[in-house]
């Protein structure tokens, strides 16, 4: 629903950008690998240590490189299954830096295994959501249900998390519990959709099995 309504205002924000990095000479794969490592060194070098609005702060910055990447390669001609197969994987990278970086904090000095627990739930089956979309397609299917794609895990957890690190704010950390928990329950819900769009897929005789 995110990816519906509000992907094309994005790029529409980013497109000047885009025609600035593309004059430039920057490359989309540049931009793709930058804001990944941009979204890696935000969450790893600021929620370990509990600073969680200023790490939201460089994440949401370069996350937005998913959208100006695209853009770019649009605008330039250069789509290609290379360009789609790189963003792909480095989203997973990117997310498993943020929910990651979140266990470190509570499974550490955060001191709260309930929480580490929540968040370890959500990367799991985040990739999991991931995979199972991915799998089916290289089935020769298509799984493209359910109620918790990537958008919307990634605003709910920054948010989220964000206003949680705004100290005068005085928001408890059971506001961000609630919020991985539900994430959690409607990550596991989606990979449930989706393999029962790929079962019924199946059943009809759709995809092949890889020679």
């Amino acid at each position: 629903m995110l990816n519906r309504y509000a992907r094309a205002a994005i790029t529409k924000f980013f497109t000047p950008l885009a025609k600035l990095l593309l004059r430039l000479g920057v490359s989309p794969d540049i931009v793709t690998v930058v804001g990944t490592l941009g979204v890696c060194a935000g969450a790893l070098a600021f929620y370990p240590r509990g600073e969680f609005f200023w790490g939201t702060v460089v994440i949401t910055v370069f996350i937005f490189s998913d959208t100006l990447d695209g853009n770019m390669a649009r605008m330039s001609g250069r789509s290609s299954v290379w360009g789609a197969y790189l963003d792909s994987t480095l989203d997973r990278v990117a997310d498993a830096a943020i929910f990651g970086a979140l266990v470190l904090w509570y499974a550490g000095r955060g001191n709260n295994l309930v929480m580490a627990g929540l968040a370890l739930a959500c990367l799991i089956l985040g990739m999991v959501v991931s995979y199972s979309k991915a799998r089916a397609e290289g089935l020769g299917m298509t799984a493209n249900v359910g109620i918790a794609e990537r958008s919307e895990r990634l605003v709910a957890v920054l948010v989220t998390t964000g206003l949680v690190g705004i100290h005068w704010l005085h928001l408890p950390t059971a506001v961000l519990g609630v919020v991985l928990a539900l994430l959690a329950v409607a990550s596991l819900i989606t990979v449930f959709q989706r393999m029962l769009t790929v079962r019924r897929q199946a059943l009809d005789g759709a995809g092949e099995l890889p020679k």
